[in-house]
Formats: C-alpha cells, sequence, structure tokens
C-alpha cells in the first residue's frame, strides 16, 4: 500500500470519529478495539492479501454470525493475510456517510473497503440483497460486476443464499458454493500466488473459476429463457468453463479453524455467548429445510475438542454462556456425554450451557442429563405441524404423545415456559390443521398444570412456507398472501374467543412472498433489486425498515412478476435457476421425495373427506 493510501486511511479514521460517532445513535457499534480483535495498526499496510469479512446487516446481528468469526479468525491466522470487518451502517449512519462523503470503513482499522483485494459477504438471508448493494455503493465500489476494474475489490459471495446466487449475479464476481474454511484458505493461497505474478484483480476471475470446481463466476456464464418465460439454458461463455459447479467440504471438521478467542462485542448483541459447532449437517431429511440437504453429509466434532474450545473460550471471553449448535443438537451421538462433562466443568463458575434444537422425539431420555446445564428459563422446540400425519408427510419425525412427554419431563426439572415452532402454507394444509395449532399449543401450556403448577407461559411462533432450492419442496406453489392473512385471522380470533396463556407471533406475510421470490428466482430479479435499493429498501428483514410498497412499485417498474416465482408450481422437466448447482443427494432422490410427499398428502386428504362424510 502507498504512503498517500496510508494517509488516506489515517485521516478517515479520524473523520469516522469526529464526523460519524458523535451523530449516531449507537456509537459503540462502530469504534472496532473489541476484546480480542485481532488486526492491529499497520497490519492491512504490511499484508499481501488484504480480505474485508462483510456481513450485510447490523453490527449485532454479524457479531453474533460464528461463520463470520471463523473466516475471520481463519484470513489473520494465515501469513501474508489481513482481514477487517465490516458491517451494513444503520440508516442513522447510512445518512451521515451520504451526508458528509465518509466510504465504507472496515470496523477495525478504518481502512477504506475499496481498499480490499477480496470482499467476502456471507449470505445468510434472501432480504439482505438490498444492504448488498447498500454496502458497494457506499464502498464506491460499482454495484455492476462489468463496470469494475483492477482498482476494485474482487466480490465473493457464500452462505446459504448463495446456493442460488442468480439474483444478485450481475453484481457479484464469484460465488462459494459449499464450506467456507477450506474454500477461503484456498482462495488466499491463489490470490497470493496471482498477486506475486502480478495478475490484475479482473484477470484473476476466469483464473480461479477455472482452479476450484467450486467457484462460480456468474458472468462467465449466459443465460436464454423459453417463450413462457422459465429457463432455457445456462451455458458457459469458454469452453473451458465447468458445466456444474459442485460443493466445497471441510475435510477435516474435528481440527477445522476457529476462534478460540472470539471477538467480544462492545454492545449487546443477539447471541452474547460463545458458540461451538458441535455438528455440521443433520441425519433428518425434512422436505422443507434447506441446510439439511445442502450441509451433508454429517461430521461430528469429539466431546474433547469441544470441551477444549469451550475452555480457552471461556478464558479469552468471560461469558457466562455457550451455545453448543448444530441443526439438531439431540441427533449429536454423544450428547449425554457431552452434557455430563461439560456441566461438570462449567456449573462451578456459574456458566450456562444452551442446548438449541432439541427434537423432541429423543428430548425425553436426554432432559436428566441436561436438566443441571441448561437453562430453565425457557424450552424452544420447532414442532412445524400439528398434526402427525402432516409431520410423517414432511418426514419431520415427532409426535404429539413425544411432545407432551417431552414438556412433561422438562416441566418435572424446571422449565416454565415454552417456546414452539411452526410453519404454515403447506400444500394440502386444512383449517383443521390451523386449529390444531392452537388446541396443541394448550394442550402444552396445561401439562404443567396437571402437575400441580400453574399452566406453562407458551409462546407459538409462526412462520410462513417459504419453498428452498434442494429441498422437495423446491417444486411447490407457495401459497398467497391472502391465504397467509386469513391463517393469522383464523388463530387469532381463537386466541381471542378461549381464555389461554398461549401467546401468537406471526412473521409478516408480505415478507415471506418476497423471500420466496428470491429463493428461487432467476437473474431477471437483479433489475428488481435494483431499483428497490434506488427507491429506498434497506434492511428488508427489520419489520420497522420493511416497506412492502417499495417492492411493489419496484416489481411494476421492471415489468417482473413476481407471481410467476412465488405462487408457481413447477414441473419435473423445468430447468432449475440453480440446477446447474452440484448438491450432494440427486435430482432424481428430490422429485421422488416430492411425489412421495405428494401421494402422502392426497391420501391424508381423501381420509379427512370420507371422515367429514361419515360424520356428516
Amino acid at each position: 500500500m502507498s504512503d498517500n493510501t496510508t494517509i488516506m486511511a489515517d485521516s478517515l479514521a479520524e473523520r469516522v470519529r469526529t464526523e460519524l460517532l458523535p451523530r449516531v445513535r449507537q456509537p459503540a457499534q462502530y469504534i472496532g478495539g473489541e476484546v480480542n480483535q485481532l488486526p492491529r495498526a499497520g497490519d492491512w499496510e504490511a499484508a499481501e492479501v488484504r480480505v474485508a469479512i462483510a456481513f450485510p446487516d447490523t453490527y449485532t446481528i454479524g457479531m453474533s454470525h460464528l461463520g463470520c468469526q471463523i473466516l475471520y479468525w481463519l484470513c489473520n491466522h494465515t501469513p501474508g493475510v489481513c482481514a477487517e470487518r465490516v458491517f451494513c451502517p444503520w440508516l442513522d449512519a447510512e445518512r451521515v456517510m451520504r451526508e458528509r462523503g465518509l466510504p465504507l470503513f472496515t470496523w477495525d482499522t478504518r481502512q477504506p473497503v475499496r481498499s480490499a483485494d477480496l470482499l467476502a459477504i456471507s449470505l445468510q438471508y434472501e432480504l439482505v440483497f438490498t444492504n448488498v448493494l447498500n454496502m458497494l455503493d457506499l464502498a464506491g465500489i460499482p454495484l455492476h460486476a462489468g463496470e469494475r476494474t483492477n482498482d476494485d475489490p474482487l466480490v465473493i459471495v457464500g452462505g446459504p443464499q448463495a446456493d442460488n446466487p442468480e439474483p444478485l449475479a450481475e453484481f457479484i464476481d464469484l460465488v462459494v458454493i459449499g464450506d467456507g474454511e477450506h474454500a477461503l484458505a484456498q482462495i488466499l493461497s491463489a490470490v497470493r500466488e496471482y498477486k506475486r505474478a502480478g495478475v490484475g484483480r479482473r484477470e484473476m476471475i476466469p483464473l480461479l473459476a477455472r482452479r476450484f470446481p467450486w467457484i462460480y463466476a456468474p458472468n462467465l456464464y449466459e443465460v436464454s429463457y423459453q417463450p413462457d418465460g422459465t429457463l432455457a439454458a445456462l451455458q458457459p461463455t469458454a469452453d473451458d468453463l465447468p458445466t456444474r459447479i459442485e460443493r466445497c467440504q471441510t475435510p477435516d471438521f474435528e481440527d477445522a479453524p476457529f476462534p478460540t478467542r472470539p471477538l467480544v462485542p462492545w454492545v449487546e448483541t443477539v447471541h452474547d455467548r460463545i458458540a461451538i459447532e458441535i455438528m455440521r449437517g443433520c441425519p433428518n431429511l425434512c422436505r422443507f429445510c434447506h441446510a439439511g440437504y445442502t450441509k451433508r453429509p454429517l461430521r461430528l466434532r469429539s466431546v474433547d475438542r469441544i470441551l477444549e474450545l469451550a475452555e480457552e473460550a471461556y478464558w479469552s471471553t468471560g461469558y457466562d454462556e455457550i451455545g453448543l449448535l448444530s441443526l439438531s443438537t439431540t441427533d449429536y451421538p454423544w450428547l449425554r456425554e457431552l452434557a455430563e462433562r461439560i456441566n461438570e466443568r462449567f456449573a462451578p463458575r456459574m456458566v450456562n450451557i444452551s442446548f438449541p434444537s432439541l427434537r423432541v422425539d429423543r428430548m425425553l431420555q436426554d432432559i436428566p442429563a441436561l436438566a443441571n446445564a441448561v437453562r430453565k428459563a425457557g424450552l424452544t422446540l420447532a414442532v412445524e405441524a400439528a398434526h402427525d400425519d402432516l409431520r410423517r408427510a414432511l418426514r419431520k419425525k415427532v409426535t404429539d404423545g413425544d411432545l407432551l412427554d417431552g414438556v412433561r419431563a422438562a416441566f418435572e426439572a424446571g422449565w416454565k415456559r415454552v417456546k414452539l415452532y411452526f410453519m404454515a402454507g403447506f400444500p394440502g394444509e386444512q383449517p383443521e390443521d390451523i386449529d390444531g395449532i392452537w388446541d396443541l399449543s394448550c394442550a402444552v401450556s396445561q401439562v404443567r398444570r396437571q402437575l400441580g403448577q400453574s399452566p406453562a407461559g407458551v409462546t407459538v411462533s409462526l412462520a410462513w412456507l417459504v419453498p428452498k432450492p434442494f429441498t422437495p419442496l423446491q417444486w411447490a406453489a407457495q401459497p398467497r398472501l391472502e391465504y397467509f392473512r386469513e391463517v393469522r385471522r383464523q388463530l387469532l380470533d381463537l386466541k381471542h374467543s378461549r381464555r389461554s396463556t398461549v401467546r401468537i407471533n406471526t412473521h409478516r406475510p408480505e415478507r415471506s412472498v418476497l423471500e420466496a421470490v428470491m429463493a428461487r428466482g432467476d437473474r431477471r430479479l437483479g433489475a428488481v433489486i435494483h431499483e428497490a435499493w434506488r427507491r429506498g429498501a434497506r434492511f428488508d428483514g427489520w419489520d420497522e425498515c420493511f416497506k412492502h410498497e417499495i417492492w411493489l412499485a419496484a416489481f411494476s417498474a421492471t415489468g417482473v412478476d413476481p407471481d410467476f416465482y412465488a405462487h408457481r408450481e413447477r414441473p419435473f422437466d423445468e430447468l432449475l435457476p440453480w440446477d446447474h448447482i452440484g448438491q450432494r443427494l440427486t435430482r432424481t432422490y428430490l422429485e421422488k421425495s416430492y411425489a412421495d410427499f405428494i401421494a402422502r398428502i392426497r391420501a391424508r386428504k381423501l381420509i379427512s373427506g370420507a371422515v367429514a362424510h361419515i360424520q356428516k
């Protein structure tokens, strides 16, 4: 980095301190310098490869994301590499930055994001797409990949929403499919090699796309469409580019890079705790779960290694809670041993252990082992559907009996509150399925009364089905907005007509429809995202920021019909926008699974109709 650039970075740091921080509501989230921060003054200038690790949401959410902490740790423990963090500035900070001409900066030592070699963006959610554009614009990086030069960083995305990158294709240079640890380590080595050879950043794009089978360079591929608007083909523009992108897998999960000295934020974040991933993947293939299908095969960390990571992180942070994370923690095969050993070690220090994602059908046998280790204030269970037969159709291995027996054991062990996750909008769903959500939730509440105590506080969190790529439900039509509104009305009517301790919380259905559009969209949505951002769309995942009318105007202005993406069932012979992306399970398997689901739903409907006829 030149002396002039160093002077510019010093000037930017001073401007952030004097012009931005006094004018925002929560300046502590912008100041950097947290406990365990890795880069120091001069590291960025001295590095061969500079990486901006970007999370396109607020600091309070991004600092809770384990994946970004892992990549930050990996980069800064790679010789010759410096990585700094950048988050999406909140609305008040953006306003000040635009008014005063402050470019987007890294949190650690106030470097201009545009001076990075790599801008690595984690896509965790469909509704961060406008934030991605906002960060690029604030950084002074051209939004469209084709307009960038060697003076701009390579814009790389990864994460669950990168599995279908087509809606963002025109704005990104490279996509990493699969695990980030192994992929980023290989990319860093390659970029350092290319820089030493004098290769410009733009020339690196095809080199990286040819070198690594799990890298996709969307702008080196052309798309065409059928007269009915469906995808006709997606073809590489050169013969030596792959037609299929594979999925990267970290070869050694046991000893994969992991932050033993995680960053400790200055402000309260979504999850203020040590987070340790004990298992990657899930043995259950619930038909709606994107992560369950894309994180295969199942990989485990040993109990000894988990305890080692927990001990190191505890002494370097002072946190009083350790979260043991996975898609389905109860399926970790040594959970009882882990619970006993970690409780023995950390309970005397008054450290709580949280086990999210407990599966109901095995929870009963594990609660006695977990009882002393887990906070007893509340228990979270993913039930998804109210009736056993619908859950079986979804491959959700939960029964009413398991649920009620499980919460009874939990209440006996000291729990007082339960949060139940349900989903509505499944194909073949009936009004009685919605009534069943209320009935089952009330039954859970009353179990505690049967033990001679007051009814349990039960909070129902109801999400709307968003069919996801790489799942059997990727072909399903999402119900229309009116259906979701009617379901919400039906549940609220039940609540108002009956006294109960059950509370009902629902997602905004307008937002879920937009999620469905983006989840299964193609490149034509790029114009919609750009128009919505231009009209002021920001932080669309936040209730106080989401403006449905902006998106309706953006669809209208670009001539794109959102119904085509959200509410249309796909036939099996349709080419899907993500069919060129690799998958552990074959498309044939997914087709058979969806066909089996539809057959079960039809049989269920016939039985329901016959019962209703007999009763009549």
